[in-house]
């Protein structure tokens, strides 16, 4: 049945006369198989981390008749050298690993937008002053930070956090920068000048919503890497203390008695594969999604 052409426009409209678009960002996403499948490890991992202290088992309580245990209906992915419950330590080790990923990244994000959004629109001396201080903290290697900071304030998360800080603030306030410099000249921002906008309103009511997206989008693709730090330093000793679980330490003791038991190693390393892949494939379907050049090819 064809409809009339007042219906038909209708149809194809919303209530302010503005054209529907055919599908939702989020429909978009989904559709995409990569951004599917990143999602789907996403939740599975935010699920295993809300999870964490209700399987019955205390993931500290050392059992040492239990050691080297295979999976079993009692320990779904076996026991480490102590007797402690791998399942039980992976998914306490995952809401570590992401409440400190995800808000290390977010307090970067904060700190580096806000910081380019004063170089990018402020005066040019600001403007390079700024910009030596991001060179300078992106100059240090990540691994000497990472000792400097552990030998002043100790194995801990807050070395872990300070050391995600230090690193991610500069990219982000180098692409806000970028990004503002290109745009203040633009005429609507000129008008809003005219019309007696101060520099704060003009910033955060206007500059800073039309740079935004592209940097969220590189902060989802660098929560990966922070949770890499994360089990590293942890690995290494620098990071979560023991006997707190952490993916990183698991790992170290999975490779120290590798020879009497496989499963630390995979029960250490899997996580991090999951997580990695998830929020990697995540925000390649982001990017893909709200790109005008790739979404205008889909």
């Amino acid at each position: 049945m064809t409809l009339p052409a007042d219906a038909e426009t209708a149809s194809r409209t919303d209530a302010g006369g503005r054209p529907r678009r055919r599908a939702s960002s989020f429909a978009r996403l989904v559709s995409d198989p990569l951004g599917a499948l990143g999602l789907g490890l996403i939740v599975l991992t935010v699920i295993g981390a809300l999870l964490a202290g209700v399987t019955g088992q205390d993931a500290t309580a050392l059992n040492p008749i239990d050691r080297f245990q295979g999976p079993s209906a009692a320990h779904w992915l076996g026991t480490d050298n102590l007797g402690r419950d791998l399942f039980t330590r992976v998914l306490a080790g995952a809401r570590i690993a992401l409440t400190l990923s995800i808000g290390a990244t977010a307090l970067a994000l904060v700190i580096g937008v806000i910081a380019g959004l004063i170089a990018g629109y402020g005066p040019r001396w600001l403007d390079n002053l700024l910009l030596l201080v991001f060179d300078a903290m992106k100059s240090v290697p990540t691994v000497m930070l990472a000792l400097v900071l552990v030998t002043m304030t100790g194995p801990s998360l807050y070395a872990v956090l300070l050391v995600v800080v230090i690193v991610n603030a500069p990219a982000y306030g180098r692409m806000a920068r970028t990004q503002t410099l290109a745009i203040r000249s633009s005429e609507f921002i000129e008008a809003e000048r005219s019309l007696g906008a101060k520099g704060g309103r003009i910033m955060f009511r206007h500059v800073l919503p039309n740079i935004i997206g592209p940097i969220l989008i590189v902060a989802a693709m660098d929560i990966p890497v922070v949770v890499g730090i994360e089990a590293g330093m942890s690995f290494l000793g620098l990071g979560v203390r023991p006997p707190t679980p952490s993916w990183g330490s698991i790992l170290y003791d999975g490779f120290s008695y590798l020879r009497e038991s496989p499963w630390p190693v995979i029960a250490g390393g899997l996580p991090i594969i999951v997580t990695t892949l998830g929020f990697t494939f995540l925000g390649e379907a982001l990017r893909d999604t709200f790109d005008p050049k790739i979404a205008g090819r889909k």
